[in-house]
């Protein structure tokens, strides 16, 4: 009897051990959980050591349903490819894919998405869209040198509109590690309001 006693003690000790070990994601939606779970990974998170060390989660802002936007798609035909900026001097190529106009706050927004030609080749990536922009919280409660978002060609309806989910927005590498190429949001997609949405600026330790 003692030792079938014994064996159950062993057996809750080593379930609740497991148990406590498997700490629950961090976030409030499945984005910023899978977004904190690819950053606590040290094989693939661009967190430095020191960072990563004491890495607890990212910073967002509170979900907000009105920063989720049907945008009306223009396709840019015969755009020429360009050498994007970066914050280093390499200089990957793109085109701009596409011109999104939609209302925001009672604001009409136009951004340009890009599309990567480095990337074309990539059976994973070749149908992402690249959309980059700075807003008035840029350099303040957002990173300074914008934030960006991952459309895909599929999203793009038959009757020529997408949905912008700018809760589901990430900083780029450089936000965290000045090691990494970023590139630098063009000019002319700055939107001139306050995107309270989404991913903030990185508070280093």
């Amino acid at each position: 009897m003692k030792k079938i006693v014994l064996i159950l003690y062993v057996t809750f000790l080593l379930i609740s051990c497991n148990s406590q070990g498997k700490r629950p994601l961090i976030g409030k939606t499945i984005y910023q959980q899978e977004l904190n779970a690819s950053y606590k990974d040290a094989s693939k998170s661009p967190l430095k050591k020191k960072d990563l060390k004491n890495f607890k989660g990212l910073n967002f802002f509170e979900v907000d349903s009105t920063f989720i936007v049907k945008a009306n798609f223009i396709k840019i035909e015969n755009a020429p490819t360009f050498k994007m900026t970066t914050t280093t001097d390499r200089k990957p190529l793109y085109k701009e894919y596409g011109l999104l106009n939609f209302a925001l706050k009672g604001i009409n927004c136009q951004l340009t998405i890009y599309q990567s030609q480095d990337d074309l080749d990539d059976e994973k990536y070749k149908d992402y869209l690249f959309l980059p922009f700075t807003d008035d919280t840029s350099g303040e409660t957002s990173y300074g040198g914008g934030r960006y978002m991952d459309v895909m060609i599929t999203d793009i309806t038959p009757e020529f509109t997408v949905i912008l989910n700018f809760n589901n927005t990430y900083n780029p590498y450089c936000a965290y590690n000045d090691k990494y190429s970023c590139p630098i949001t063009p000019r002319k997609n700055h939107l001139d309001l306050e995107i309270k949405a989404g991913i903030k600026d990185f508070k280093k330790h």
